[in-house]
Parts: structure tokens; C-alpha cells; sequence
């Protein structure tokens, strides 16, 4: 009678370890992941800033260009000198009109 009653106590036990156990691991390797990211988040937040200053220099760098080239249309930069105006005089070589 105290057979059946062990082997069924082994079987419960058997069945509860196993799913404590593979809860355990699960817990066990998240910690793992866990721990795993958290030290890669220094080096790719560093990256992160980098890559925010060289964006923000080359945007800085263009629209510098881009504002220097707008004021240097305005003030009439790099346009050729007016032609010159004909005067209303008669040229030699034309008839007065009557």
C-alpha cells in the first residue's frame, strides 16, 4: 500500500520540479538577456550622441551655406554692371525726324 502512495508522490514531485525548474531557467536566462543589454546601453548611447553631433554639424554647416548664399543674392553679389543706358541724342549718321 505505501508503494503506489510513493510512486505517486515521486510522480507529483517529479511534475512540479520539472515545471519550477524550466521556470527557473526561463527566469534565469532573461536575467542573462538582461544583464547582457544593460551593459551594451553606455556604448550605444555614446554612438547615439556622435551620430547626433555629426548630423547636427553637417546641418549646421549647410544651412550656414545655404543662408550665406541667400544674403549674398541680395545684396547683388556676383551680378555684371548695369549696361549702359542709350542717351536721347541723335547719333551722326541718322536723319532728324520732322
Amino acid at each position: 500500500m505505501e508503494r503506489p502512495l510513493i510512486a505517486a508522490l515521486l510522480l507529483v514531485g517529479l511534475i512540479i520540479g520539472s515545471g519550477v525548474g524550466s521556470s527557473y531557467a526561463r527566469a534565469r536566462r532573461g536575467w542573462n538577456d538582461y544583464q547582457a543589454a544593460r551593459k551594451t546601453v553606455p556604448g550605444a548611447r555614446r554612438a547615439a550622441w556622435v551620430l547626433i553631433k555629426v548630423v547636427t554639424t553637417k546641418v549646421g554647416v549647410i544651412a550656414l551655406l545655404l543662408i550665406g548664399a541667400v544674403a549674398y543674392a541680395a545684396a547683388g553679389g556676383g551680378d555684371d554692371p548695369a549696361p549702359a543706358v542709350p542717351t536721347p541724342s541723335s547719333s551722326a549718321d541718322e536723319r532728324p525726324a520732322r
